[in-house]
């Protein structure tokens, strides 16, 4: 059995150890584009703040792949895929051949269509080289516009910030983390941020980035302006797919795939942030994790069904625990809600329930509690007889646990 891998990301590196795990004697091997490493993307946030040396960016010791007798190809492309001959040829001509092949190529950072994108001093943060890039940047230029108020722009303008730049954070939105946050708690949250330092402006549409070859400031739909000598954009990402749509497999926001992560050709999965799955491309560590242990028994002839991914994400944001989980912004009659707020303590929490079952929650300024909940949404838990004591900080989720 030969397994080939596109992308050393966390699904395609994790997908690799699990199906080890699974068949000792598969030949498994992997291609990865960049030059570098495993390594999980939140480092990149650590590594730019200065909290995290270099050589602690990687994920695992050099040579684990060795001991693991899985081939690890670096800075190899896969430029096509030739499902009729399961085969994939690399940017220098390499030929490889498959019986099971997961495409894991993960996505890239989306840049808007916007003036001035080309020019010197505006950066994404997607890779190590972008990190390194900025750093450098950021050695001789200290005023910084970060487009984008959403987890990884936040976390960005805060790494920044702690090095002494001058920050401000643009958002399009009425609120930061749109997709995460009632508009209360993103207030609270915006209060929080802007006390570190750093400036936030709100449903601003940046019209162009200003400057000749070099940045100098950022241009609004208003007429406004900022001073700005470094921009990064953080639009979000969108999934590599042109390697699929070269081998005709089906695509549309992502690869699809069904129930078992197979694409429209049996013997090609999709897994992690470049895969779609009932319409959904998640784009969170969470799903990763469990697609990439699904498609790598299924490569092997198992059966591992993948029934989806409750979005559940505790990170922390500008110094604050932030714990998003399932239907956070209901519209649909028949939700009650349930919130808790200190605001001058950066406190929120909130709970969302469907006829006594937790259907969604955000929590906010504090780690306790958070995992709890997560996993309460998750099973859809019957809270009905404690609603009211479960947002209390004293409150023991082991009781109905």
């Amino acid at each position: 059995m030969k397994i080939v891998i596109v992308g050393n990301g966390l699904a395609g590196t994790l997908a690799a150890k699990t199906a080890r795990e699974l068949d000792p004697e598969a030949g498994i091997e992997i291609f990865g584009e960049e030059k570098y490493a495993y390594y999980p993307r939140p480092n990149l946030i650590e590594f730019l703040a200065g909290r995290l040396p270099y050589e602690k960016l990687f994920a695992f010791p050099e040579n684990w792949n060795v001991r693991q007798r899985i081939d690890v190809n670096l800075g190899a492309k896969v430029a096509k895929i030739r499902p009729d001959e399961r085969t994939v040829e690399t940017g220098s001509g390499g030929v490889f051949p498959y019986d099971a092949l997961l495409l894991a190529s993960g996505a890239r950072a989306a840049v808007p269509p916007l003036t001035g994108s080309g020019l010197k001093g505006v950066f994404v943060l997607r890779t190590l080289d972008d990190a390194l890039a900025i750093l450098d940047h950021l050695r001789t230029h200290a005023h910084v516009a970060v487009l984008g108020g959403g987890l990884l722009g936040l976390e960005i303008a805060r790494a920044i910030r702690g090095r002494g730049a001058e920050v401000s954070v643009v958002e399009f939105f009425d609120r930061l983390l749109p997709r995460q946050l009632d508009p209360a708690a993103a207030g609270i949250l915006k209060h929080q941020i802007e006390k570190t330092g750093i400036s936030v402006r709100l449903g601003a549409v940046s019209r162009e980035i200003l400057g000749a070859e070099e940045v100098r400031g950022i241009r609004f739909e208003s007429g406004d302006e900022v001073e700005a000598d470094l921009v990064v954009i953080a639009a979000g990402v969108k999934p590599e797919l042109a390697l699929a749509k070269d081998a005709g497999l089906t695509v549309e926001r992502g690869i699809v795939v069904d129930d078992r992560l197979r694409t429209s050709r049996p013997e090609i999965f999709a897994a992690g942030d470049v895969a779609e799955h009932q319409g959904r491309v998640y784009g969170i560590i969470p799903a990763s994790f469990e697609q990439a242990r699904a498609a790598a028994g299924n490569m092997l002839g198992m059966d591992m069904p993948y029934s989806g991914t409750v979005p559940s994400n505790t990170l922390r944001v500008a110094g604050l625990y932030v714990t998003s989980a399932g239907e956070v912004n209901p519209e649909a009659r028949g939700h009650e809600v349930l919130v808790r707020s200190v605001p001058e303590d950066g406190l929120y929490k909130k709970i969302v329930l469907k006829e006594g079952r937790l259907v969604g929650a955000i929590w906010m300024g504090t780690k306790k509690g958070a995992l709890e909940i997560g996993r309460f949404v998750a099973l859809k838990k019957d809270v009905e007889s404690r609603k009211g004591d479960l947002l209390e900080d004293t409150f023991d989720f082991a009781e109905i646990s």
